[in-house]
């Protein structure tokens, strides 16, 4: 039990690092803060609001990964190296993807609350 509250300790660590040093992961905490309020001002279903939870999960996760593999690129190599640089452009690119992904998702969740919202 006193691993799995330091590996919590640790995980927390991270977190908070990333959040005082990552500009993206910062955004993504705004947009996250108001897609809950725009879910409870909107009344989005049980589901919308769960796919939105899992999708705003993924993209935390990948940004707090794209940080990881950045400073550890960072650390191995602090010269340009081709391959380092081709190693992040590929973790920036999935985060990116998946974005893009969220977006669409968002929208199609939204779109038709917020119709009905500016209707009345």
């Amino acid at each position: 039990m006193k691993k799995f509250i330091g590996s919590i300790g640790f995980a927390i660590k991270g977190i908070k690092y990333a959040l005082a040093t990552e500009s993206n992961i910062r955004l993504q905490l705004l947009v996250f803060i108001l897609i809950v309020i725009a879910s409870m001002l909107l009344q989005i279903t049980r589901t919308d609001f769960l796919v939105l939870l899992l999708v705003s999960a993924i993209i935390f996760s990948l940004e707090l990964c794209n940080t990881a593999i950045e400073r550890l690129a960072d650390k191995v190599s602090p010269e340009y190296n081709e391959q380092i640089a081709v190693v992040k452009d590929l973790m920036a690119g999935a985060v990116l993807v998946f974005s893009i992904f969220a977006i669409a998702i968002g929208l199609i969740i939204f779109i038709q609350p917020l119709q009905k919202f500016f209707q009345q």
